[in-house]
């Protein structure tokens, strides 16, 4: 199992683009991936998964994957939370 700890840096939030974007990303991987939120984790592949989260600008989530290409996805999806989904 692979594990990164997330910061959300873009000032709106996670909203419905950036968490197509995290579900788009995660859906290119065979790995199961998930994403916690306080005790509440989520599946990255899911759009309304990621979105119903409410992660906030400075929420600290915790992504995980377990599978054959774990640690591509998580380093992919982490390049997404630090490039602030390029809306910044």
């Amino acid at each position: 199992m692979t594990e990164k700890t997330l910061t959300v840096k873009n000032r709106a939030g996670i909203h419905a683009r950036p968490a197509a974007l995290i579900a788009q990303t995660a859906n290119k991987f065979s790995s199961e991936i998930t994403i916690e939120k306080d005790s509440t984790t989520v599946n990255a592949k899911s759009i309304m998964g990621v979105i119903t989260m409410a992660a906030g600008y400075n929420t600290v989530l915790v992504l995980r994957a377990e599978g054959p290409d774990e640690k591509q996805a998580v380093e992919s999806i982490f390049d997404l939370f630090e490039s602030k989904f390029d809306e910044d």
